[in-house]
């Protein structure tokens, strides 16, 4: 399906209306997963052309985003990757590791960014950086299609070396996101250290529901599920 390619449109609005020079671009990946961390790319890139075929990393084959990937590490003027754990996760909740993740990537950067354009609606980074949402910033910013790219590959990689350890979970295939093997895996053999005892698919897993962990918020209240892929998904 053909898709327009993604422009420096906002990194120059963000270079005309606050005078910033470095910009980087922020993605997630693993959000919705119930295994593995969440992780974030930042990248710069200024004004320079991108890659042909650059965009988001959700609509690349397979072999088209790794070998963008490799083609992107070398074109990029920066990139760092931060992570948040599964226990991060369940002890801070989705948004604040994302924030911590973010930060991560951001303070691993050889030169501190003056702005960000950030993926999604919601500033889940917020103070001390200056912040620009993008809805859809990963399909329209040259700079966070970049990270997302980067972050996709990174992560798959990742859990494809997880998953040498605990074959029957299929990680090389869903990356930690629910699948059949994945579910029918946790029903029989519970979850394994790298999945989020937080998350509502054990509700549905009464053999394994004792594993769960209850995240309470200061005002002693529960908090929301936060966007889960529950098990019925």
């Amino acid at each position: 399906m053909p898709y327009e390619p993604p422009t420096h449109t906002v990194e120059r609005s963000l270079r005309a209306t606050t005078g910033a020079k470095v910009i980087a671009g922020v993605d997630e990946v693993g959000r919705g997963a119930w295994a593995g961390p969440v992780t974030v790319c930042a990248a710069v890139t200024g004004l320079r052309r991108p890659p042909a075929g650059l965009t988001d990393s959700k609509l690349l084959t397979v072999k088209r985003r790794t070998a963008l990937d490799a083609e992107l590490r070398k074109w990029v003027t920066a990139y760092a990757l931060g992570h948040a754990s599964p226990e991060e996760i369940d002890d801070l909740g989705m948004t604040a590791a994302l924030r911590l993740a973010a930060s991560r990537a951001l303070g691993a950067l050889p030169v501190r960014p003056d702005a960000v354009i950030l993926d999604g609606k919601h500033d889940y980074l917020g103070s001390p950086w200056r912040v620009r949402t993008v809805i859809k910033g990963d399909q329209s910013c040259v700079a966070v299609a970049a990270a997302s790219v980067i972050a996709k590959v990174h992560r798959d990689k990742m859990m494809a070396e997880l998953g040498g350890e605990h074959a029957d979970f299929a990680f090389a295939a869903n990356a930690g996101y629910p699948s059949p093997v994945h579910k029918a895996a946790l029903a029989e053999r519970g979850p394994t250290p790298y999945h989020r005892l937080s998350w509502a698919y054990l509700d549905a897993l009464p053999r394994w529901q004792h594993l769960k962990k209850v995240r309470v918020q200061a005002d002693g209240g529960v908090p929301g599920i936060e966007g889960q892929l529950g098990f019925d998904f």
